[in-house]
């Protein structure tokens, strides 16, 4: 075909693929101008003619929300304050007391009291209950009260506040506040260095590698990087994490999105501290988004054992978008997957079933890949560890227990009963047998399904007057759902007393006397150290 032939055919095919695109792009434009346009005629209409003075920020905030719970949970709209405490999520530095506070109804619960910080300078422990901050009493005071208690270095704030039901009076001054990522490290007898990696904040990588360098100084030979309970955070200090252990331009993940423009290989860029040194990493349901890119592609490098229970599964990518007067959008952006190819993302939240729920990705559904060694690895569901630790998974039951302030109310209880006790490393039978009267009286639901069934059929019953002619029955059933609840409890009880156990060492000797618990006594940690030092097992895991 002669070269004016070839113009011929191609520069129409081109034309026709740019007006292609054109009129794409002007159909998607179209489609949101179109329902933005109806949108603002609505939002305006119901303002202007509602029955009742409407909340015109309260409306378009719900609408907004609702929106966006459409999507996945990732995807969340910040509002000025949710925008500062994202900040301090990602740099761990911030000026106010120094403590993890929650709300409930019209108080401020202090759940723990960091080491040596304002509050704990201030005298103030975990489960004290604020109910006035400066001249301002919580219960006027309706907008989020834990900016009461941020502000300028050396501010002087007087708290109003009861311990064990008894009112009491404090003051606080405010200070720097930096949240370690890296709160606890330690060599172990063993000559195993112990890292606890918290959080993926800014200073992540830094820290980790100012730990793994002191503890190689102090005579380490294998490392522990402990990733539990770890919710992940920023996916560049995952890769840089990564480059501590493996060399400079290797793949650690990539992520992959229908905009184009997320699309990224992400590379390591520095050399290495150390490629040789025996690693095991510790995950469990709660390690989740970094945690999973670092343990995935550590296990996928062939570079790390993987101790613990199967990962939360969370194989997206969301980065923040500002909007006018201060406000954001945090937008999943991508999928990431780890150098095998996986996608671990547990739940797919573009599917949901009959009640509106995402579904989750069942086993059956799982594909298989190989690692750089050519091990068997899956996607799917998490990262599934090499090596499991059964009795560190959590039951439902001990799931439903830690997602109430049973724990944390009844390790008050413990604590003040004894608050100068000495070597607390256990619950006794008898507090544990007070622990089950406790979540009876306090009414914790235990066995949610059987609890939710039974107060549907009561309140069937009243709907059709039948409630009078069966008590004989229903108390039949309560009596069966909580000798199913002991039974419950009975069965999980070393998990139950290691909650509470874990609530009693942040109150006596804050995160430094739980991690010297845990890096003594559990059993993935144990079993991490006894896998690096049997090299002959560490190679045959990772088939070197």
């Amino acid at each position: 075909m002669s070269f004016f032939n070839k113009r011929k055919v191609i520069i129409p095919t081109l034309v026709a693929g740019f007006l292609f695109v054109a009129v794409s792009f002007q159909n998607d434009f179209f489609a949101l101008a179109k329902q933005i346009e109806i949108f603002t005629n609505l939002y305006k209409i119901v303002n202007q003619n509602y029955v009742d003075e409407t909340n015109p920020g309260n409306l378009m905030d719900v609408a907004i929300k609702s929106m966006l719970n459409e999507l996945d949970p990732y995807t969340v709209y910040f509002d000025e304050q949710d925008v500062l405490k994202f900040k301090i999520n990602n740099t761990g530095e911030y000026t106010g007391i120094g403590a993890l506070t929650t709300r409930k109804d019209d108080k401020i619960i202090l759940k723990e009291v960091y080491e040596n910080m304002p509050a704990d300078k201030g005298g103030f422990k975990a489960g004290d209950v604020i109910v006035q901050i400066g001249d301002v009493s919580l219960k006027d005071f309706k907008d989020d009260a834990s900016q009461l208690l941020k502000g300028a270095k050396n501010t002087k704030i007087d708290i109003v506040y009861f311990r064990q039901g008894v009112e009491k009076k404090g003051q606080i001054i405010l200070d720097e506040v930096e949240i370690k990522a890296v709160p606890y490290f330690k060599l172990l007898s063993d000559k195993t260095g112990y890292i606890v990696l918290q959080k993926f904040n800014e200073k992540a990588s830094a820290e980790t590698k100012a730990a793994l360098l002191t503890l190689k100084e102090q005579g380490a030979t294998k490392i522990i990087l402990d990733l539990r309970d770890n919710p992940g955070g920023l996916l560049h200090e995952a890769v840089n994490i990564c480059n501590l252990f493996v060399p400079k331009e290797e793949i650690i993940t990539t992520t992959k999105s229908q905009n184009k423009a997320h699309n990224h290989v992400y590379k390591t860029k520095n050399e290495p501290v150390d490629t040789e040194i025996p690693l095991a990493i510790i995950v469990n349901d709660r390690s989740a988004s970094a945690s999973e890119i670092v343990s995935g592609a550590l296990q996928d490098l062939d570079r790390a054992v993987i101790v613990g229970n199967r990962s939360f599964g969370k194989g997206l990518v969301q980065r923040p978008f500002n909007l006018t007067y201060g406000t954001q959008v945090k937008v999943t952006i991508s999928k990431y997957y780890t150098p095998s190819g996986r996608c671990i993302q547990a739940t797919d939240y573009s599917k949901k079933d009959v009640d509106g729920k995402a579904i989750k990705t069942s086993e059956k559904e799982y594909n298989a890949f190989k690692t750089k060694g050519g091990r068997i690895v899956y996607d799917g569901g998490g990262v599934l560890p090499d090596v499991e630790i059964a009795n560190m998974k959590k039951s439902a039951t001990s799931l439903s227990i830690a997602n109430s302030d049973a724990v944390f109310e009844f390790a008050n209880v413990l604590y003040y009963r004894n608050p100068n006790a000495k070597n607390v490393t256990n619950i006794s039978e008898a507090d544990f047998n007070e622990f089950k009267a406790f979540l009876k009286k306090e009414k914790v639901e235990i066995n949610s399904n059987s609890d939710k069934s039974l107060k549907n059929l009561l309140e069937a019953a009243k709907k059709d007057k039948i409630d009078a002619n069966i008590q004989i029955e229903i108390k039949q059933l309560e009596a069966a759902i909580e000798k199913t609840k002991d039974k419950e409890l009975d069965k999980n009880a070393a998990e139950i007393k290691r909650l509470l156990l874990q609530e009693l060492l942040l109150r006596y000797g804050y995160r430094t006397a739980f991690y010297d618990y845990v890096s003594s006594n559990y059993s993935d940690v144990l079993k991490a150290q006894q896998i690096l030092n049997n090299p002959a097992e560490y190679k045959q895991i990772l088939k070197k």
